[in-house]
């Protein structure tokens, strides 16, 4: 029988904070798989909590509060359908505990992973050990199938930000601390043809110009998916809505945007928030316009870009307070803003595989590259709740990053003939859908950390010739595109969903 493997995942004091955790893991070999850790609480973790130099654990409660810990670690997906278990009840059962799907209601036991039904999930084993400093460490088994795993993400499921939107009497306006032409009439959930998919929310949301209501439609959509609320993913519908080509804007928005080259090199620091903030949808538009073309993604495609589409709207909602906190003048929709990385959305519009490469390894992984600078700029500043807000962002974009790479192997491993190299694909799609050197220098540490080894991106220049780039962007142009339409007029999109039959 072969030994299991164990990596250590964190201190336990770290999974106090929360119940519930994601994890990630890549092998060697650049295989994937997530993990759902449960901490059930437990008198011992109380009495952790409550330690102190005054009042310190003794050696023998600690040996007797690691054995009674109650953690367990589970496949992050049910084995029906690929529900995302982070959102599972959790009911104890005669002598055992399990974690019940919150889409179909099938339980599982966490410690053996068997269900009434007849169906098993993975479990993992869990171990907690104590190192010659005296700190805890948690331990999980590897999964087979690998090598060398290493732990690439661990995010608490329960963030505020994740949790259900609480009811209160406020305007969406008041709430979310940003400028509009107009005030918000529209609800959240549309009163006539509400969306019953995740397919027909995305297209909603994608279409919705004001960025609150488009803040608060994406929480409540990711929500609804988490809990198993909506019908299905809708993805593998023929009648799933069609995405808009270009997402419209709020009419101030429109008249402040800009040549990205008119925004370059504007360095006030409210400046610099407000550019930060100009919220852009890849992960709501990457589900919508391929998922129907793609219909053998699993459902984990959907979990991991229902998460990013959440960070995209909590980043949004945490920079425009920091924005309304250190410049209540120039509220989110007073400066001028740009939507160049549109252009690179239209021009990888044809193909998942060049949008991930284009969009998430090449926009996003430069991201890391100059995020470290930015806050370090607002350190010196002494902006310390800057800081910890763009820390926060960084943290998620190096996931981002991680999902992008995910999925594009993924795409390459599925091609006929044994699949393709990942590596030399990426740097294919880059050489046929950029313009210029992948600039340095890079931030090699969070890249690695993504699965972007250097072999990806050092010595990269993209190809694409001027007449290519027109053909790929067809009509997209957003700056001045405010200036055929009348005052106070947004631009819409029709959104039409299947019918129920």
């Amino acid at each position: 029988m072969a030994v299991a493997r164990f990596i250590q995942i964190s201190p336990f004091k770290h999974l106090l904070t929360h119940s519930r955790f994601l994890l990630t893991l890549r092998s060697d070999q650049g295989k994937y798989h997530s993990l759902i850790l449960f901490r059930l609480s437990s008198a011992s973790d109380t009495l952790w909590d409550n330690a102190s130099s005054l009042n310190p654990v003794g050696k023998l409660e600690k040996l007797e509060m690691a054995a009674n810990r109650q953690i367990y670690v589970m496949e992050s997906t049910c084995p029906h359908l690929g529900a995302d278990m982070s959102h599972a009840d959790i009911e104890e059962y005669e002598d055992t505990t399990v974690a019940v799907c919150p889409w179909h209601r099938y339980d599982f036991d966490l410690r053996t992973g068997q269900s009434e039904t007849g169906l098993r999930t993975c479990t993992y084993s869990v171990e907690v050990k104590e190192d010659p400093d005296g700190v805890e460490k948690v331990y999980i088994e590897t999964p087979a199938g690998g090598n060398n795993w290493r732990l690439v993400e661990l995010r608490p499921v329960s963030e505020e930000f994740a949790d259900p939107p609480p009811a209160s009497s406020q305007s969406i306006s008041q709430i979310n601390p940003v400028t509009t032409s107009s005030e918000v009439t529209e609800p959240v959930v549309p009163e006539t043809n509400p969306p019953k998919t995740l397919m027909q929310w995305a297209v909603l949301i994608l279409g919705t110009s004001n960025p609150a209501l488009k803040v608060s439609r994406t929480r409540h959509a990711v929500q609804l998916f988490r809990t198993g609320k909506l019908d299905s993913i809708g993805h593998k519908s023929s009648a799933a809505p069609r995405p808009p080509d270009v997402p419209p804007r709020d009419d101030s928005y429109l008249r402040n945007t800009v040549n990205p080259g008119k925004v370059k090199g504007r360095k006030s620091l409210a400046v610099m928030l407000h550019a930060l903030a100009n919220i852009e949808q890849w992960a709501w538009d990457i589900m919508a316009r391929f998922g129907p073309s793609h219909p053998d993604l699993p459902p984990a495609f959907f979990s991991d870009f229902t998460k990013m589409a959440l960070d995209e709207s909590k980043h949004f909602s945490l920079l425009t307070s920091r924005l309304s906190a250190t410049s209540p003048s120039t509220p989110y929709g007073t400066m001028p803003v740009h939507a160049s990385l549109w252009e690179s959305a239209t021009i990888t519009a044809h193909s998942l595989r060049a949008r991930l490469a284009i969009i998430h390894l090449v926009h996003e992984a430069r991201g890391l590259d100059v995020n470290p600078a930015t806050i370090e700029r607002f350190r010196r500043a002494g902006d310390a709740a800057s800081v910890a807000v763009l820390e926060t962002i960084h943290a998620d974009e190096v996931t981002h990053v991680t999902a992008g790479h995910r999925w594009f192997t993924w795409l390459c491993e599925r091609e006929p003939g044994g699949g393709l190299d990942p590596i030399e694909t990426f740097r294919t799609e880059v050489r046929k859908g950029w313009r210029g050197n992948v600039k340095g220098p890079f931030n090699v540490e969070d890249r690695e950390k993504a699965g972007l080894t250097r072999e990806f991106y050092e010595d990269l220049a993209g190809e694409m010739g001027d007449e290519e780039m027109v053909l790929r962007k067809g009509a997209f142009r957003m700056d001045g595109l405010s200036d055929s339409l009348p005052v106070g007029v947004t631009p819409q999109v029709a959104v039409e969903y299947e019918k129920k039959m």
